[in-house]
């Protein structure tokens, strides 16, 4: 069977499959955490602006944006897509240098809320989605992630799966989704190498792109089943040669929605595992910003070229700067949404102490990039004293997990002031039981 066979073959077969406790709950965390990432994006542009855009397709429809405005299932999947990777805490498979949940979620949903499916099927097509995105996308690896932004090319498979799963599509037309969808695959790096909005509409189209593919195989439109392995497709195309025959070969053993990385922080991932040592040498030692001369932060090479921001000037662009997110995270404890508003990009201390940060390429952690996302810090102080820190992975990772309790804060922090805290405890309740819920109506 040529690969999109075989990943519609897994999904097939899994329908007929009970989902073990463990995935389970690893499917509610992933929803919970979309949740947390949805609802704050969803006040803001591009969501806000793709609305009155798209204002045509607003107020009728049979699925709703995170507020509760009906509409169609493609502009929900988009504004809803769109959403959830604008404030930058969506969650990361690593391996495929990916947030799945962003577009496999926002389709899911989309595609369930129209279909009126229980809580459980949806959750299946989020597995779904999942296992079959992440595979593609580790497939693929770093050279893929040279130009291309992951999310939005992987993630239109990850959607596609998603609503075909929702659609019931039989192996040959899963197939074809997929296929489809492949050719709909897009989104450029370069895009956010300096101030744009176009990062997070990646995101939205590709949730669009799956739910698109998934309703035109439904309806008998087929695609080039060797897209992914052919002479011109996919792998060779965006890509040095995937091993595919790796990618397929632990479907429905292994799930990798079980090691899925949770945001600690409200910015690019890549900052991560500098803040987590600034901060980790902080708690240690007690420095003040004022104690500290100069810090060297050596790290994978990724880090450098996408968060390598000098000079912040706005939110989207202190999101991706190392320098700015551990200054920040040194004078005011923590890189929240906060980190991002007028006050707290403008303070003074914390611009005094982005000069005394320097970046470098640590080759033994580029080596090990995109299975392990370190940082080697040195900081050294007005008094002579040198420390050193190695921080091998960050937190959320599957090493270091946010537990449950700590993504249920992470929710609330982020879903209160959107929706008022009672409001958003209700739904809280509701995504924690979402495998016994007969549909999704209330949600």
């Amino acid at each position: 069977m040529y690969v999109v066979e075989q990943f519609a073959q897994f999904a097939v077969d899994y329908r007929g499959a009970a989902m073990v406790p463990e995935v389970v709950h690893h499917a509610k965390r992933a929803v919970i955490d979309w949740h947390a990432a949805a609802l704050p994006g969803a006040v803001l542009p591009p969501a806000t602006s793709l609305e009155r855009a798209l204002s045509e397709e607003l107020g009728h429809g049979s699925a709703r944006l995170m507020l509760g405005q009906p509409a169609t299932v493609r502009l929900a999947a988009l504004v809803n897509g769109t959403a959830s990777h604008i404030v930058e805490v969506d969650d990361i498979f690593r391996e495929a240098i990916y947030h799945p949940g962003a577009p496999t979620i926002a389709a899911a949903l989309a595609m369930a809320r129209s279909r009126k499916v229980s809580g459980e099927a949806f959750l299946r097509a989020v597995v779904v989605g999942y296992e079959i995105s992440t595979r593609i996308g580790a497939a693929m690896g770093r050279a893929h992630y040279r130009h291309w932004h992951n999310t939005g090319t992987i993630g239109c498979f990850g959607a596609a799966a998603a609503a075909a799963e929702i659609l019931g599509l039989d192996q040959a037309r899963f197939a074809h989704a997929l296929a489809t969808v492949a050719t709909f695959a897009a989104g450029l790096q370069q895009a956010f190498r300096m101030d744009s909005m176009s990062k997070p509409l990646h995101a939205g189209r590709a949730a669009e792109a799956g739910v698109t593919a998934a309703l035109a195989a439904a309806q008998g439109v087929t695609g080039s089943l060797d897209i992914l392995e052919g002479e011109a497709g996919l792998g060779r195309a965006m890509s040095d040669n995937p091993d595919w025959e790796k990618a397929v070969a632990t479907l429905g053993r292994d799930f990798h929605i079980t090691r899925i990385t949770f945001k600690n922080h409200a910015c690019c991932g890549h900052t991560f595992a500098p803040i987590d040592g600034a901060l980790a040498l902080q708690a240690q030692h007690g420095i003040r910003a004022e104690d500290i001369e100069q810090i060297s932060i050596g790290t994978y090479r990724a880090a450098l070229e996408v968060a390598g921001y000098e000079n912040p000037a706005t939110p989207a662009e202190a999101r991706f700067s190392v320098k700015y997110t551990v200054a920040s995270a040194l004078i005011h404890g923590s890189v929240r949404l906060a980190a991002f508003e007028p006050a707290r990009m403008n303070d003074a201390a914390t611009r005094a102490l982005m000069k005394k940060i320097a970046l470098t390429l640590d080759p033994e952690l580029d080596a090990a990039f995109p299975g392990q996302r370190a940082a080697r810090l040195e900081i050294r102080l007005r008094d002579g004293q040198v420390l050193s820190w190695l921080q091998p992975f960050r937190k959320g990772d599957p090493e270091a997990p946010l537990s449950d309790r700590e993504l249920e804060q992470k929710y609330r922090e982020l879903a209160d002031p959107v929706l008022g805290s009672e409001a958003a405890g209700a739904l809280l309740g509701k995504l924690h039981r979402l495998d016994e819920l007969p549909g999704l109506e209330t949600l």
